[in-house]
C-alpha cells in the first residue's frame, strides 16, 4: 500500500531531577555537596533510509515517545542519557508542524536526519548552586519536559521522470514496457490512484527512475478528482513527459488537453512550468475520421 501523508504523535522524554546529595568520606571533616546532574530525555530523530518507497510504516503506529533520563546520583555522578527514537522515512519526506502548518524541515538525501521532538535537559545537582553564604545547598534542579508535538510526514515522490496526462492516455502502459515495474491497466479512469515508480535500464549502463503519476483533470489544482495528491508529486520531478492522448473517438481536443494540465500545474505552483518537458502523443493507431496529432506539432 502506498502511504504519502500521515500524522504522527512525537514526544520527547523528560530529563532526569538533578540530585541532593553531600560526601561522607571518613577523613573529609567538612563534606561538601555531592548531588550529580540529571541525564538528558531522549529524542525523536527522523532519517531518511534509501530502501524506502512510502509510509506505510506510520499506518500502523502512529505515537512514538521516548524514555527520560536518569536521576541524578551521589558523588557527582550523572544520571544516564535515555537513548533517541529513530524513526526511517523515505526521500523526499517533508515534515510540518500539524498545528501552525509550517516547515519543520526537507528530508531529501540518503542518511540525512532531522530531530522533531528535542529531548528536555537533565536537571543539576546541588553541587551547582554552593555560594560563600550556602556551603551546603539543599536544593536541585529538576529535568526540563521533553518537547511534544504532532507533526505531519508528507512524502514527495522523488522521480528523474514524471509521466503526466489526462487519465488513460497510456502512462501504465508505457511504464510497464520500459522498467520492470507492473503498474494497474485498464480500460477506464484512474486505475492509477497511486505513483508507481520503475527504473529505467539504459544500453550504456545508466538508468533513472521514472514515475507514473495519477491522471489529472480540470480543476485539480483546486483539488478536483485526485487534486493535490497528484500536483505534489510532480514537484520534484526533474523532466515531466507529457502524455497527449490522439483517439479522436475520446470527444476531447489534444491541444486543449495539453493546455488544461499546464494550466493546472501553473495554478498550483508556476515552477513546475519551468521544468524541462516532453511531449508525446499516444494512441496513435486508433481509428477515426481525423488525427489530432496535426494540432500539436511545432508550427
Amino acid at each position: 500500500m502506498f502511504v504519502d501523508q500521515v500524522t504522527v504523535e512525537v514526544e520527547a522524554g523528560k530529563g532526569g531531577d538533578g540530585m541532593v546529595a553531600f560526601r561522607h568520606e571518613k577523613f573529609v571533616p567538612f563534606g561538601g555537596p555531592a548531588g550529580g546532574d540529571g541525564g538528558h530525555g531522549g529524542s525523536i530523530v527522523l532519517y531518511v533510509d534509501p530502501g524506502l518507497r512510502t509510509l506505510m510504516d506510520f499506518r500502523y503506529q502512529r505515537h512514538f515517545h521516548a524514555k527520560a533520563g536518569g536521576n541524578g546520583l551521589g558523588k557527582q555522578m550523572y544520571g544516564r542519557k535515555a537513548e533517541d527514537i529513530r524513526l526511517a522515512v523515505p526521500a523526499g519526506t517533508t515534515v510540518y508542524d500539524a498545528d501552525t502548518h509550517q516547515v519543520i524541515g526537507d528530508l531529501t538525501k540518503p542518511g540525512q536526519e532531522l530531530t522533531v521532538a528535542r529531548g528536555g535537559r537533565g536537571g543539576r545537582g546541588n553541587v551547582h548552586f554552593v555560594s560563600p553564604k550556602n556551603t551546603a545547598p539543599e536544593i536541585a534542579e529538576n529535568g526540563e519536559p521533553g518537547q511534544h508535538r504532532f507533526v505531519t510526514l508528507e512524502l514527495k515522490v522523488l522521480a528523474d521522470v514524471g509521466l503526466v496526462g489526462f487519465p488513460s492516455v497510456g502512462k501504465s502502459t508505457l511504464l510497464s514496457v520500459v522498467t520492470s515495474a507492473k503498474p494497474k491497466i485498464a480500460a477506464y479512469q484512474f486505475t492509477t490512484l497511486t505513483p508507481n515508480l520503475g527504473m529505467v535500464q539504459l544500453d550504456d549502463g545508466s538508468d533513472f527512475v521514472m514515475a507514473d503519476l495519477p491522471g489529472l483533470i480540470e480543476g485539480a489544482s483546486n483539488g478536483v478528482g485526485l487534486g493535490f495528491q497528484f500536483l505534489r508529486h510532480v514537484e520534484r520531478t526533474r523532466v515531466i513527459l507529457h502524455l497527449v492522448e490522439m483517439d479522436p473517438e475520446n470527444g476531447r481536443e489534444p491541444l486543449d488537453d495539453y493546455h488544461q494540465i499546464r494550466k493546472e500545474f501553473g495554478t498550483y505552483d508556476d515552477n513546475i512550468l519551468k521544468r524541462p518537458q516532453l511531449v508525446v502523443a499516444t494512441k496513435l493507431t486508433c481509428q477515426g475520421p481525423r488525427n489530432g496529432l496535426p494540432t500539436l506539432r511545432p508550427r
